[in-house]
């Protein structure tokens, strides 16, 4: 899923392809830069938490369920309600193929969505219980009334981010590192939490393999390079993709960004990327579930969503390095390398403390409604 979100940037040599720096920063004070602040503002308010119902509940439980990560920010989902509860399903228009064959990110997104949603359901008095139906590939949410319960994790749904910039390299405590393994930990699924230096820099010669096989794969870059929004305006319009200023680049003229992506997108300045980010992390994520089937995969999600709101609760940021989980061949011996011959690494996660960048956008709930 989100999976190496951190690195899915152009590089900062694109002003080359403008003549100047100068250049690039005029055009980036383009017209539409205050409508899509307006649109993200709207898109992450806090909804009502109480007096509603029907229509307008099922609305707002499925706003909150988009504002859960996805691979490339593809929001790889569909939602219906059926009169008794909600379902869940993969969207097929939404796949990545070159990144995620299997379709492993896909049920790892549905996952998220699903926590955030049975969070937003017990806020506002209903107990929703999962079910998941491998030969579907679809989650049902059933609905009953129960207490409403406005927790932490869930008034954090609205101000999770995965900030893919740069952190500040303190380390966490121990109490911070204990809540954030009790809310990774779910049936099926535990989290790893990597902090000594040594460790840290293992994984990141993983990470570094994966992504360096990545960028030599001409279907993964025609893929990755589809999903990248170079300025507000395309960013407004599709409501979906990976915002270049949401990885703290400068917003640019498409036709700019796609020759800056040929040109400069390299795995040298990838990997001097991750490799600084890594060392100024506080410690690194990796998910394992029990079985690498669609429905572990759903329950990882629901882990890493607990695990992000969780962080997000406490002030912490979290990014995907997911590379070494996404190529096969560096997928064995990255799990070799955690002690896990034999199973599969589901997701790799940094995190640490630092500034926040500007926020994702997401398709209207009318616009996943099926």
């Amino acid at each position: 899923m989100v999976h190496k979100l951190s690195r899915r940037q152009f590089v900062s040599a694109a002003p080359v392809v403008l003549g100047s720096a100068a250049g690039l920063g005029a055009c980036s004070r383009t017209p539409d830069a205050e409508d899509y602040e307006s649109v993200a503002a709207g898109t992450w308010q806090a909804g009502v938490s109480a007096g509603i119902g029907g229509a307008a509940l099922t609305h707002e439980l499925v706003r909150c369920a988009t504002l859960a990560p996805s691979s490339h920010n593809t929001q790889c989902w569909r939602f219906s309600a059926d009169g008794v509860g909600i379902a869940l399903t993969p969207d097929p228009l939404r796949r990545c193929p070159a990144v995620d064959p299997d379709d492993h990110h896909v049920f790892v997104t549905l996952g998220c969505a699903a926590e955030n949603l049975i969070l937003a359901a017990q806020a506002h008095g209903l107990h929703a219980q999962p079910d998941f139906d491998d030969t579907l590939g679809a989650m049902h949410l059933a609905l009953t009334p129960t207490a409403a319960q406005d927790t932490a994790l869930f008034r954090a749904i609205h101000s999770r981010q995965c900030t893919r910039g740069d952190y500040d390299s303190r380390p966490l405590s121990n109490e911070e590192l204990n809540l954030l393994e009790r809310a990774g930990t779910l049936s099926g699924v535990r989290v790893l939490l990597l902090t000594a230096p040594t460790e840290m820099e293992r994984v990141l010669d993983h990470v570094v393999q994966g992504n360096t096989a990545q960028l030599a794969d001409p279907a993964f870059m025609r893929e990755i390079k589809s999903w990248i929004r170079f300025n507000a305006t395309d960013a407004v319009r599709t409501r979906d993709g990976l915002f270049s200023a949401c990885t703290g680049n400068p917003t640019i003229p498409t036709w700019v960004g796609d020759l800056a992506f040929s040109w400069f997108f390299n795995a040298k300045s990838e990997n001097d990327k991750i490799a600084r980010q890594v060392r100024n992390s506080a410690g690194i994520a990796v998910f394992v579930g029990a079985a690498a089937d669609k429905a572990h995969w759903v329950q990882v999600g629901r882990a890493y969503e607990r695990f992000a709101l969780q962080a997000t609760s406490l002030g912490i940021r979290n990014a995907f390095l997911n590379q070494p989980v996404e190529v096969a061949a560096v997928r064995s011996p990255f799990a070799a390398s955690l002690g896990l011959t034999g199973q599969r690494p589901a997701l790799v996660v940094r995190f640490g403390r630092g500034p926040a960048l500007p926020r994702s956008l997401r398709r209207s709930v009318e616009a996943v409604m099926v």
